[in-house]
């Protein structure tokens, strides 16, 4: 079982590589070892210099929770008082950028479920309050979550993304949902439910 977010996004494209695992407008879907291999391209670019220990990322696209992912898996901290990772990491050219992969093989030594990532949170408490979470959403692999776009930097709305990315689910950000009335996981059959952030409102604090 993961015990760090590196662990998580490393585990869940093992084991799912083909299923979709994201599906952003720029991007169409992405199966969950293309979903990997984004966020480590990223995570080699913030790597291929001695990177802040602390980073961020704002663009309103989907490059962010691949920068996110990215910050988890190298071992950086992840928030708004991070340095703003560079446009040239985020597909540009320094995404994927080879002298960052010897840096980025050695964090396997030092991600570790002690080391910070966001809030004050750890990466072992954020996976411990993920697995409290998937308890009570019920959420695994045939769930299939939409998520709105434009409120990406919300912390209810990232800790959605890694409630999907644990539940091994499908997140597809959407430019426009109904308004909340109810949870916003569905499986594939059933009609499309609302988004609603208060089931993961407690997740950062």
């Amino acid at each position: 079982m993961a015990s760090t977010l590196r662990d998580l996004l490393i585990q869940r494209a093992a084991r799912l590589q083909g299923r979709p695992a994201l599906t952003a407008p720029e991007w169409g879907t992405l199966g969950y070892g293309q979903l990997r291999n984004r966020a480590e391209g990223v995570a080699l670019g913030l790597l291929a210099a001695p990177p802040p220990p602390s980073v961020f990322s704002a663009t309103g696209t989907a490059w962010d929770w691949a920068a996110e992912l990215a910050a988890a898996a190298a071992g950086l901290t992840w928030g708004p008082g991070g340095q703003r990772v560079p446009m040239e990491v985020l597909g540009g050219p320094r995404f994927n950028a080879e002298a960052g992969r010897g840096a980025y093989h050695a964090r396997e030594q030092v991600v570790t479920g002690a080391i910070p990532f966001s809030a004050g949170l750890t990466q072992g408490e954020l996976m411990l309050r993920l697995r409290r979470l998937n308890a009570v959403l019920g959420w695994d692999h045939d769930t299939r979550v939409e998520l709105p776009l434009p409120r990406l930097g919300e912390p209810a709305l990232r800790a959605a993304l890694w409630s999907a990315l644990y539940a091994g689910a499908h997140a597809v950000l959407v430019t426009e949902t109904a308004p909340a009335t109810g949870l916003l996981a569905r499986f594939r059959q059933a009609p499309p439910l609302a988004w609603n952030p208060d089931p993961f409102l407690d997740v950062w604090r």
